[in-house]
């Protein structure tokens, strides 16, 4: 593994526009952008967000991206068009209760937002115009103390035709997926086979690669708990399966798909799956938070941003 960029921050949102370009964000309004698959980084400050924890942020191409803030009752999504040297806020809310997970988008029209429930109702906002306007659609009603994790900015994730995921964790007995096929119009969940039970555990991550998916979690304030972290599933979310068996992995924040494989990463360290998920190996003890995936390498970030060349060649 090479460090290629240390900022003594915590870095958690992070994302890889069509044309290649990596845009991640962090602690204090940072967001930092690569075009050349995270050998480098140009970073920069939201000078209206130094205050705020960016944990999302959806790359649109090497001059624009949305990035998020996941603040206590303070909602808001800043919009570039130029790199990052300006930032222009397209979403304002501070709604008592609002707090934000994830961003994520299908097409630079086209975009979903992720919140934790008011109520028990969890914000998911849609935008079909490229962050112009925004719209709140309902899924399925929260289960008390149901919420979704601000970890990596994965615990949402978007697929084609208007698909997307998200899951879910908190004080319910077990984790939650919710899908919606039509841009978020209609919804249905799923119970997960991870354990929650208290607001620390859960499911933090999705991913999909065609309609094999991947959820891990676990529980942030006992990382090495011996409990399942991983489920799979092989009918776009339709129905979930238990992956390796308690204590087999420790907890993880986020997963992505490599090539035919799947990257994992946390606290803890780094895993790889080399059979969709049912068994893992570990690639590094360094804790992570966050993980992206380029057409040539797998980037990590945390308080610094590391790359490795694609394990799975």
């Amino acid at each position: 593994m090479i460090a290629v960029l240390l900022l003594a921050l915590q870095m958690r949102g992070v994302s890889v526009a069509h044309d290649g370009t990596v845009w991640a964000s962090s602690q204090n309004g940072v967001v930092v952008r690569s075009t050349d698959h995270g050998a480098s980084w140009q970073t920069d400050t939201i000078a209206a967000a130094r205050t705020f924890d960016l944990r999302g942020i959806a790359a649109v191409d090497h001059l624009t991206a949305h990035a998020m803030v996941a603040s206590a009752d303070t909602g808001r999504i800043f919009k570039t068009t130029d790199g990052g040297r300006t930032w222009k806020l397209e979403y304002d809310n501070t709604r008592r209760g609002v707090f934000l997970d994830a961003i994520a988008l299908w097409s630079p029209r086209d975009l979903i937002v992720l919140g934790d429930p008011v109520g028990d109702a969890f914000t998911v906002l849609i935008s079909r115009d490229a962050g112009e306007h925004w719209t709140a659609v309902h899924p399925p009603p929260a289960l008390p103390g149901e919420a979704a994790f601000a970890a990596s900015n994965t615990c949402l994730t978007t697929g084609p035709g208007g698909a997307a995921w998200f899951v879910t964790g908190g004080s319910h007995t077990f984790a939650r997926a919710f899908h919606t096929v039509d841009y978020g119009a209609h919804w249905s969940v799923t119970e997960l086979p991870l354990v929650a039970g208290d607001a620390s555990s859960g499911a933090f991550s999705v991913a999909f690669a065609g309609r094999n998916g991947v959820v891990v979690g676990g529980d942030y304030a006992f990382p090495d708990s011996s409990r399942p972290n991983v489920a799979l599933t092989a009918d776009g979310g339709a129905t979930w399966s238990p992956g390796p068996g308690p204590g087999a992995v420790p907890y993880l924040s986020a997963v992505a798909p490599l090539r035919s494989r799947w990257v994992a990463t946390g606290t803890r360290g780094t895993w790889i799956s080399r059979d969709g998920g049912t068994s893992w190996t570990r690639l590094d003890t360094t804790a992570f938070n966050a993980i992206a995936v380029t057409p040539t390498h797998a980037i990590l970030l945390g308080t610094k941003i590391q790359r490795i060349e694609d394990p799975t060649r």
